[in-house]
């Protein structure tokens, strides 16, 4: 295994030979949610939460590399871990010009989501995984603390589907593709008093709807495999998991489109910022001059090379969750690639200390 991570290229931009970079960031992943499987069904959803934070920072700050995160806990008042703007890697230490080369210095802008889904875990619910998408610097659409309108659709049905269409339209339009009928599809929309319409009409046109409480980027790349029986995911969820949805969906080939949602009235809870003007102000401030604009899984992870890793914590569609044995656990990843153009699902056994047996199945 090659130990170069990023290589120059001729037109200056960096590439990533993921052969590395993504080994260490499964683990990162994989170390999360060991963390915050020990608090599974607990009912102490901050402290999965929390312990999720402090073992993907720590693992994170083992690699050969200055990242940023654009997207993270939160501002650093709200968050002592991993906010947005903290920089993570070797290569941030005091005495990084140690270990560090000028010139073959890796900057990455990275999103997480250490526990996506913090009250699945808490009660031990289905769908509950760390997530996090690395780019190369300025790859990651800084998405403000804000909602979204989200699409996610399979390949087939990528750029033919739109976010301006109807719902009934769309499922239409995926059908079609996929060469079925509308009763054949299965739709995963938020369980939030804001889609009761968008759920009406769902079951009008004779989709079927897969409500779930939380953990929407595990929905939406869902999508993007046959044999999930999930066809699409609508609605509205948090604006940060819908650029990581984004990035896994641009290496996959799947559809994803996000439109930011800054009016209070059309969430009805949760929206940071008490009024409609005062969240368009915060936009233009954060340089966001078209807020109504629609947003494509190129444009919210536009880098040259894109990675994508996730680790189930609780089990999932996509993979199973953390599974504890004595003095050891197992878990199931997915790592994706733009570069390598892989999706690689990676069941580890991790050895805390020397086990008594290892079960295989």
């Amino acid at each position: 295994m090659s130990d170069q991570i990023w290589q120059p290229q001729d037109n200056g931009r960096i590439n990533l030979v993921d052969n590395v970079i993504g080994l260490e960031i499964m683990e990162v992943v994989e170390q999360a949610a060991i963390a915050s499987a020990r608090w599974m069904g607990k009912g102490e959803k901050n402290t999965a939460d929390q312990v999720a934070v402090e073992a993907m920072r720590k693992r994170m700050n083992e690699i050969h590399m200055r990242g940023r995160i654009v997207i993270g806990e939160g501002e650093r008042d709200e968050a002592p871990m991993l906010y947005i703007g903290e920089e993570v890697g070797i290569c941030t230490r005091e005495d990084a010009a140690n270990f560090c080369v000028p010139e073959q210095l890796l900057e990455v802008d990275i999103a997480v989501d250490p526990c996506e889904g913090t009250n699945l875990v808490a009660y031990g619910q289905n769908g509950s995984m760390a997530v996090l998408a690395i780019s190369e610097k300025g790859g990651l659409f800084a998405a403000p603390d804000f909602y979204m309108r989200k699409l996610a659709a399979p390949a087939a049905a990528r750029n033919h589907v739109d976010l301006r269409k109807t719902p009934t339209q769309n499922l239409q339009i995926i059908a079609d593709c996929l060469d079925r009928t509308i009763e054949e599809l299965v739709v995963v929309v938020m369980d939030r008093p804001r889609h009761k319409e968008l759920i009406a009409e769902i079951r009008q046109a004779g989709a079927r709807v897969r409500l779930i409480s939380d953990g929407d980027v595990s929905a939406a790349i869902s999508c993007a495999f046959a044999g999930s029986n999930i066809h699409a995911l609508m609605g509205i969820g948090a604006a940060p998991e819908g650029v990581i949805s984004a990035a896994a969906m641009r290496c996959l080939g799947g559809h994803f489109q996000g439109q930011l949602v800054y009016d209070p009235e059309v969430v009805k809870t949760g929206l940071i910022g008490e009024s409609r003007e005062g969240n368009l102000a915060r936009l233009k401030e954060m340089g966001i001059d078209e807020p109504d604009r629609i947003y494509n899984a190129e444009e919210l992870a536009s880098g040259q090379t894109v990675l994508f890793a996730a680790c189930g914590i609780t089990p999932g569609t996509l993979m199973e969750g953390v599974r504890f044995f004595h003095n050891g656990a197992r878990t199931q990843s997915l790592v994706i690639s733009s570069q390598s153009k892989t999706a690689r699902f990676i069941d580890t056994i991790h050895m805390f200390d020397t086990p008594k047996s290892l079960q295989l199945r």
